[in-house]
């Protein structure tokens, strides 16, 4: 896993993100309409394409598209 292969898979979980908008240093507040459901989205992507649980909470706590990719790399390879 690398962080454009995960940034083009996030990008294709929404269809109203402008192509290329999304980049390490993207804030997670700065992407159009994101609320509840974006958040779910998310998770359901880590969950499915990463094996990585991640908790609403844990979500909250990342500010970056980078911080995001850094938390799920972190909890793929330090499992609890």
């Amino acid at each position: 896993m690398d962080i454009n292969t995960f940034i083009q898979q996030l990008q294709g979980e929404f269809e109203d993100i402008p192509a290329g908008f999304l980049k390490p240093e993207t804030k997670i507040s700065d992407i159009e309409g994101w609320g509840s459901m974006h958040a779910l989205i998310v998770i359901a992507l880590i969950d499915t394409e990463y094996g990585v649980t991640l908790k609403g909470d844990e979500l909250r706590k990342v500010s970056s598209v980078q911080e995001l990719y850094d938390m799920v790399v972190n909890l793929k390879n330090n499992p609890e």
